[in-house]
This record gives C-alpha cells, structure tokens and sequence, in this order.
C-alpha cells in the first residue's frame, strides 16, 4: 500500500461503520432534542439509499473531482450518517476524518446572525437600529438610512465587491492596533448604498462585517470570546473558532483540512491553502473566518430546528428562530425558476428549506417540515461537487 492509497470499503459498510464516530450524548429531553447516534431504520429511513449517496462521493474523489469529503444527515435528532471519504492532506497522505476541522467560509454568517439576534433578544441591538447609531462613519446620506435588518438579509445597497477596502488602516498613533475589524468595517460608511436600502438583495461581505463590528460594539466583547460565550459554549460546540492559529484554536491546527483552489497543470489539485499559512485576513472578520466541524455545526443547526433550545440551553427564542429562517427578500426576482430567499443569516427556499454554503466547499441545508439535517464539507471548492444529487438521494431514503 502506498502512502497515497486508502482501503476502499463498500458504502453500506462504510455507514454502518461511520455510526460509531460521534459520543453518545444525553436522550432527547422535552427542552430540545438532542443530536444521537442511530441507525437509519431507527430515524425512518433506508440505510441502502443512504449508501448509493455515499457511494456519489466515493466515486467523485476517485475520478479526482473532489480531494475529500465529511457527509452527515440526522432526521429527529438522529445521526444516521457521518462520514468521511477521501483526503484531509493528500500529499501527507492524510485521510478526511469524521472529525477534521474546516474552513466554513460564508457559513459563517449564520452563526454571526445569532450573536446579533442574541443582543437584540438583551435589548442592546434592535434590527430596525440605523448603523449610524454606533458608528458615526455611517452617518451620512449614502449610508445614513441602512439599517441593521438590512445588513442581515443582504438588502442593505451596499454594492462593495470585496471583503474589506485595500488596503487596510496602517498602525497610527490615533489607532496603534489597526487593522481590526472596528475600524476597517467603519470605512464601509464612507462608501455607502448604491442603491435605496430594503429595495433589492445582492450578497455583501462588508454588510455581515459590519454587523460583526456591531456585535463588538454592542457587547464590549471581541466577536470571536462573545460568539464562544454565548453559542459555542452553551452549545457544546467545542471544535468551533475563529482563528487559524495552533494556539488559539487549543492546539487542534493539525486537524484542519488543506483547501484546494485550482488544478495544476497535470490535473492534479494544488494546495492553496495548509494548516500553519498566514490567515488570510489578519484579524477576526464575520463574513466568513469560522472554523468548525460536521458534528459542531449539526448541533447549532438542531438548536434551529429545536426553536432556539439545544439540551435545555436557550440560545435564543423560538420566535427568533423563526424570524431568522423566514423570508425577508427575494434574492431571484428575475428568475421564471422556483422563487428563492434570504432569512436574517439564512438563505430560505421556496419550500421553507433553509440552508448556507462556504466558498471553501461547505454546505449545509436543514428542512424543518422533515426535521431533517444535511450537511457536506469539501475543501475542494473548485470541484465537481454530486451535492443535488446527494439531496436528492436523502430525500429519497425518507420511508413512509
């Protein structure tokens, strides 16, 4: 065996196999279900079914579509499928494990969406609060009249193309510590809406930064020890963080997945990004910068489906959750295809799925009419990903 070779097993024993990789936690409690091991017949659906969806994404990292990949579906709390196929470092020779630790990208602006939702329900934030309130960069007539809902359903005007204006504040004496998220975000309110805030929907990254500084502002907390200690902590959430350095991440570097970007002229995929490189922001930003887990983020997804609660913690109320995952503004308006969303930190479909993915290749779609939660995680962003027909099969292995 090579150092580039792995067993292959077949899917149906590799699901099985897989139902061993999380901890057994408490039984489900009347104050939010909680996330546990079992098998598909246990949840209601078909293990074989399951196993073609795997199988998707076994024969993808053969054709060399995909580097590697973590798989996990849960309905009513049950963890049917985790799995990990492929590679964490291929030119380590390292495989994907249930528990490798990936970039999420943009799927981090759902959790952002819940600090802010958290100072809202603690009367510190409200969503309908101008941002000029807190920063008086923003209090002008281009950006004077955005507002906070705004920025968390992508309605804001903000037509800004980048994550932050390059380049970044220079350490002056008035400001020894820039860059920092507070004041690279200010600079957006010098730019402003392009277009009347609340009318039309365009994805902005400085929008969800801004409102990380906001969490800042609004706790006296840096984003990052306030996320921790509001959702992570409470959740269990303990593999979830926001830098991509050994000591503060508790010493887990090691377990991230390399990012492959591109091909290189062999065909192969090039690695763009490894474990111990320079972040690629040189502070904590909110419109992406997490890093985190499937089991971390299926649990802070149940807490969703659950209403706000996950194990008798109360993250926030039932009617938030509900207000984050539905409709604000259509992000298709020109499209004779199904109509699509976005909630506050939530992109919402036609049929009430809610769902977000990471330009590092994660993705995670939660269906409350099935209590069902599906999540893959690639670092292969550029590849040929099997993910509709991967929900499709889940869909299909629903029985009864």
């Amino acid at each position: 065996m090579t150092p580039l070779t792995r067993p292959r097993a077949t899917a149906a024993a590799l699901l099985l196999a897989s139902l061993a990789t999380l901890p057994a936690p408490p039984p489900a409690t009347a104050q939010g279900t909680v996330i546990i091991r079992a098998t598909p017949a246990e949840a209601g659906m078909s293990a074989g079914v399951l196993a073609g969806g795997v199988a998707l994404y076994e024969e993808a990292i053969e054709r060399g579509d995909l580097v590697g990949a973590v798989l996990l579906v849960a309905k009513d709390g049950k963890v049917v499928l985790h799995e990990a196929l492929g590679w964490r470092d291929k030119v380590r020779g390292i495989p994907m494990e249930p528990n490798t630790m990936f970039r999420m990208a943009s799927n981090t602006k759902p959790v952002v969406a819940t600090g802010v939702a958290t100072l809202v329900e603690d009367g510190k934030l409200a969503y309908n609060d101008l941002v000029r309130e807190y920063m008086a960069s923003w209090d002008n007539y281009r950006a004077g009249f955005i507002n906070i809902g705004h920025l968390l359903s992508h309605s804001s005007g903000l037509r800004i193309p980048t994550l932050f204006l390059r380049p970044y504040m220079e350490p002056s004496a008035e400001h020894p510590d820039a860059p920092t998220l507070q004041l690279e975000a200010a600079r957006f309110g010098t730019v402003g809406a392009e277009h009347t805030p609340g009318t039309t929907y365009s994805y902005n990254n400085p929008g969800f930064n801004t409102l990380g500084a906001l969490i800042e502002i609004a706790s006296g907390m840096p984003m990052e020890e306030y996320l921790d200690r509001e959702v992570y902590t409470p959740l269990g959430m303990h593999d979830s963080y926001h830098h991509e350095i050994d000591e503060k991440m508790d010493g887990k570097l090691d377990r991230m997945s390399v990012v492959y970007y591109q091909r290189g002229d062999d065909g192969g995929w090039i690695p763009g990004w490894t474990p111990g490189d320079a972040p690629q922001v040189p502070f904590v930003r909110a419109s992406g910068g997490m890093i985190s887990t499937a089991a971390d983020y299926a649990i802070f997804c149940q807490m969703f489906l659950n209403g706000g609660i996950y194990d008798g913690r109360r993250i926030i109320s039932e009617d938030t959750a509900l207000l984050m995952t539905t409709p604000k503004i259509r992000t298709n308006p020109n499209s004779a295809g199904p109509a699509s969303y976005y909630g506050y930190g939530w992109s919402v479909s036609e049929t009430g799925v809610f769902s977000h993915g990471g330009s590092d290749g994660t993705n995670a779609f939660v269906d409350r009419a099935n209590q069902l939660i599906v999540l893959v995680f690639t670092q292969t962003p550029g590849g040929r990903n099997p993910v509709g027909r991967f929900l499709n099969l889940v869909d299909l292995a629903i029985e009864g």
